[in-house]
């Protein structure tokens, strides 16, 4: 396909990226700390290290892994925890010693995580003591050999870090017990590999950096193997495209998104990591005061999220007031960002929510909007640079400007496939090395992509498709609604019908006056023939509504 998109960038922005300005993620982040040394890199729980301090513990944890525990290169480390310290200092140890990180979910459960320690073959955990009894309860079934645990307030300095750690194990009671002989601590780690030498290990960009398990709520989760090449190509592409309006002065990203989900880690970790931002960690993003109030210390000007979280923010008084002066980009992505929050968005900040795409198998970046636009555009955005996209029929026929097509992608961000699954990697990749991405989309004359929804979450209401996003959007805009998932029910004229399931901003509003208002903005066979409020709508670690998981459940009933 012609790259017609090139046309519609923002000054400033190439149509390729250098692929060789790096070897490895470490040597980049060797760069950034020689360039950056007194600035502060992370933030979390009011302490800080700056990236001279990082670059000294990631040695002492890389050297604990290399000589202490003497793993050969290429030994896999997973990572059960939450935004704290010891993430950044555990992953960029890892990949500077020419490890493999494992990212894990930290709200698996046991069978979900003795599945990916298995299939990863991760040698070594460094998990955080709240799920560690998770870990107690398969760690005999998996090829773990040492656990390094993680406790709240190690990296926050005495007295804090102390009275942190007795508050949440024996006031809160967050921590469950767990017998885990043999485990070390992890500033006791931290202590051994300080009296140790690190060897450098040659590593380059078709060295595995990182095993990011995907598909997890679609079947049995997959490892996509993701080499130094994919993530530096993707920091690169997302820096070319954000360098016109954020320069390396005087830049704090709000991280509530979790670090070990493949969105914040390239945008967040990486990427500003590269510019010497420093990266507020939120530990807990569901507690949206807690949120809130951290951002009120800081004078934050970049912040990436998911509609859930914008909404969520939206919805909270104190956010409404905080001094947004400073901010220059918000950033949204791993769902639809629908109109009603976007809108809101603008009026709130008064800057535009722009809105990108991505996936696990492609580091995650693929489309990005401008960022000199001024409203929302419905828009997923451009292809970024170096990236070539394609939409397809079934028959794998390129289809028409203006047609849908399920959208391909190629690219030096692509995967190299997914980990020990051969079969699973041919069902996604083609001939000529496209992605196929499973989402249906449209491109437009101009080179903008909109996303109409995922194959498989389509509905046929009588032979007509309808594409819950649009139907969400819809009724996201009832201002008694909070937030909404859309799905297809078995119907016996229909085939199939549309199913809504809300939860009210409004206690008064009532199901007829959901569906009136929907028959105002849709055709008839769109408008949703049964509404089901809820409390709370299934989501996944990162705030992305669970689709599948309500269609699972009303499929049950019927």
């Amino acid at each position: 396909m012609e790259k017609i998109w090139l046309k519609s960038y923002q000054q400033g922005v190439p149509a390729e990226i250098d692929l060789n300005q790096y070897q490895s993620l470490g040597k980049m982040v060797e760069q950034s700390i020689a360039k950056f040394r007194e600035r502060p890199a992370y933030i979390n729980m009011g302490v800080q290290i700056t990236y001279g301090q990082l670059d000294k513990l990631t040695r002492d944890f890389a050297a604990y892994l290399q000589k202490v525990l003497n793993l050969p290169k290429g030994a896999r480390i997973a990572v059960m925890m939450p935004n704290v310290l010891q993430y950044p200092i555990t992953i960029i140890g890892a990949l500077r010693a020419g490890y493999v990180v494992v990212n894990v979910n930290p709200l698996y459960t046991p069978r979900e995580l003795e599945h990916q320690l298995r299939d990863s073959g991760a040698e070594v955990i460094v998990i955080l003591e709240n799920f560690a009894n998770t870990l107690e309860q398969v760690i005999a079934k998996t090829p773990i050999k040492q656990v390094v645990l993680a406790r709240l307030g190690d990296m926050l300095g005495f007295p804090k870090g102390a009275v942190v750690n007795f508050v949440v194990k024996y006031v809160k009671k967050m921590v469950p017990p767990a017998n885990l002989p043999g485990a070390i601590n992890f500033r006791a780690a931290l202590n051994k590999g300080a009296t140790e030498e690190l060897t450098p290990v040659n590593v380059g960009h078709d060295d595995l950096a990182f095993l990011q398990y995907t598909g997890g709520t679609t079947g049995v989760a997959k490892g996509a193997m993701l080499l130094h090449r994919n993530i530096l190509a993707n920091l690169a592409q997302a820096h070319a495209w954000i360098r016109p309006d954020i320069g390396e002065e005087n830049n704090l990203i709000v991280t509530a998104l979790p670090l070990y989900h493949i969105f914040a880690l390239t945008a967040n970790c990486f990427t500003f990591l590269k510019i010497g931002a420093a990266n507020l960690l939120i530990t807990n993003p569901r507690d949206i005061p807690g949120l809130v109030t951290e951002m009120g210390k800081y004078p934050f000007t970049v912040l990436t999220g998911v509609n859930t979280l914008f909404n969520a923010m939206l919805n909270n008084e104190a956010f409404c007031a905080l001094d947004f002066s400073k901010l220059k980009v918000t950033l949204g992505g791993g769902m639809a960002v629908q109109r009603a929050v976007a809108e809101k968005w603008q009026k709130v900040t008064g800057k535009p929510l722009i809105e990108a795409y991505g996936l696990t198998e492609t580091s995650p970046a693929v489309t990005i909007n401008p960022l000199d636009i001024t409203e929302y555009t419905g828009a997923i955005g451009l292809p970024i640079s170096s990236t070539e996209i394609a939409l397809r029929d079934d028959a794998g026929r390129d289809v028409p400007i203006g047609e849908r097509g399920e959208l391909c992608v190629r690219g030096p961000q692509v995967m190299k496939g997914y980990y020990n699954r051969p079969d699973e990697t041919a069902k996604v990749m083609t001939s000529d090395g496209f992605l196929m991405t499973g989402d249906v989309a449209v491109l437009d004359e101009r080179g903008f992509v909109r996303i109409v929804d995922r194959k498989k979450d389509m509905i046929l209401v009588s032979g007509f498709n309808v594409y819950p996003n649009e139907v969400e959007d819809v009724v996201a805009h009832h201002p008694g609604v909070l937030e909404v998932a859309a799905v297809g029910v078995p119907h016996q004229k229909s085939g199939e019908a549309v199913k809504i399931f809300v939860v009210k901003k409004d206690p008064a509003l009532t199901a007829e006056a959901l569906i009136a208002h929907c028959r105002e903005h849709l055709t008839g066979y769109k408008v949703p023939s049964d509404v089901e409020f809820r409390n709370e709508l299934p989501k996944t670690n990162v705030g992305k509504i669970l689709r599948r998981e309500l269609r699972d459940e009303a499929l049950s009933k019927t």
